[in-house]
């Protein structure tokens, strides 16, 4: 990757358990000059697949059409199930400055992405995060409100309109949100019950809005695949609120409520500042920084 205007790209599929499916989607993404791909996992469960791949501004708005293009292929939104939230085949596409571009030109090409999309594909799109154009729809979970079903009986009504293409959903592939934001780490953790109304509990009292965690956006999922729920999480910015601070008030609320806490998971990539304070937190280290692990002084990483 020789170009100063870096992006990071992280889109989400509905599709976790076609593994056949989620390899013709990379391969699309793989095939773009200058991309590199990160990261992908797919859960049977929540039946949806997060891949992370970087690079040139222009390869990765190039590389992420094609991967919407190939999904609505090869994705029909009227047969998806899954237990997590989604209106689209493509569900959602956030792009991240990494080097050599500011959040603003970040926006403008997700606005452009979103165009081509809507206007080449015919797949309706919505712009959140630092790219909306409706304070409301900063929240993903607003968009998604009611998931794929509630869109397509609501998305004629004006305040559900997409912010390109057209007012109706794609026969097979839905809808797709576009965005530019900041580094985020998603986050589950599992619970020791299979209630699924106590997991939605606990990320009801730590999730920001609630009055709880700083930062932290969450909901209550099943996951089949595994026997039990999680509080599935997202963390906006883990300098106000670190991951052991999130994992701690998770088990504290999870014993309260007369259950445990099994184990955690992060999904896709998260920045190595964040497993320092991690570290910081969890040991009480006063004067601990990046630059006091070993391969980070040695690799200038």
């Amino acid at each position: 990757m020789v170009s100063n205007r870096i992006v990071e790209c992280i889109p989400n599929f509905s599709e976790g358990r076609r593994q056949e499916v989620v390899e013709a989607i990379v391969t699309t993404i793989r095939a773009v000059e200058g991309v590199k791909l990160l990261d992908y996992s797919s859960d049977p469960s929540y039946n949806r697949s997060v891949v992370t791949f970087a690079g040139p501004a222009e390869a990765v708005k190039e590389a992420a059409f094609r991967a919407t293009e190939k999904a609505a292929e090869l994705i029909n939104m009227e047969e998806h199930q899954g237990a997590h939230p989604r209106i689209g085949a493509t569900d959602v596409i956030p792009l991240v400055p990494i080097r050599g571009l500011s959040m603003e030109e970040c926006v403008t090409l997700a606005e452009e992405l979103a165009r081509d999309i809507a206007e080449k594909l015919g797949i309706p799109t919505y712009l959140y995060e630092k790219a909306a154009r409706r304070p409301e729809r900063q929240n993903l979970a607003h968009i998604r409100q009611g998931d794929y079903e509630g869109l397509k009986a609501e998305i004629t009504r004006p305040e559900r309109q997409p912010d390109y293409g057209p007012s109706r959903l794609h026969p097979t592939a839905g809808a797709t949100v576009v965005g530019a934001r900041t580094p985020l780490i998603a986050y589950n953790v599992n619970l020791a019950t299979t209630d699924l109304a106590l997991a939605k509990k606990i990320a009801n009292r730590i999730r920001e809005v609630r009055g709880g965690l700083t930062a932290v956006r969450a909901i209550g999922v099943e996951n089949k695949e595994k026997h039990t729920t999680q509080v599935s999480i997202n963390l906006t910015d883990h300098t106000k609120t670190s991951l052991y601070q999130l994992f701690e008030r998770v088990k504290a609320e999870a014993q309260a409520l007369g259950t445990a806490v099994t184990g955690s998971e992060v999904i896709g990539l998260l920045p190595l500042e964040a497993l320092v304070g991690l570290a910081r937190d969890y040991l009480g280290l006063t004067d601990f920084e990046q630059g006091r692990i070993l391969e980070a002084r040695l690799f200038g990483e």
